[in-house]
């Protein structure tokens, strides 16, 4: 069954969701899974594969847009519509959209993303209790400002 950890940021910004979902791309990917981020739309998708170049000076982390050429060899892909190819051996998703995407229970592990925004907020809660109400395990990690 699909494991959900739900990582709260006490930040408000969408720059700091961002950088968060760089850093724990880069912890996830360091332990051996590849991951799919998926953005709420295609400008997420850019700023999310923009600032993957650039959110760590000393590393870099091999990441493509879902589609491209360099997709199925990286260990990160980033979409917004459809799922990464089932033959991909995608194992964890970072779902930064406010829905659940259908296709969430073909991963291993699955992270959501939430700041102090409003909307952010009111839409992830909404996702915990689908989460929830559909018997998933859902694990909260309460981070600190500057984590």
């Amino acid at each position: 069954m699909t494991r959900i950890d739900f990582y709260i940021l006490p930040e408000t910004t969408l720059e700091a969701r961002l950088a968060f979902a760089c850093r724990l791309a880069e912890t996830i990917a360091r332990k051996g899974y590849r991951l799919h981020l998926h953005a709420e739309d295609e400008a997420m998708a850019r700023e999310l594969d923009d600032a993957l170049w650039t959110f760590r000076p000393d590393a870099y982390l091999p990441h493509a847009l879902l589609g491209s050429e360099q997709a199925s060899s990286v260990p990160v892909t980033i979409g917004w519509q459809e799922p990464p190819p089932g033959d991909a051996g995608v194992q964890a998703m970072l779902n930064l959209h406010p829905e659940i995407p259908e296709w969430f229970s073909r991963f291993e592990r699955v992270a959501e993303i939430i700041n102090q925004h409003q909307a952010v907020l009111t839409a992830k809660r909404r996702c915990w209790q689908t989460y929830k109400k559909r018997g998933y395990p859902v694990t909260p990690h309460h981070l600190r400002a500057g984590a």
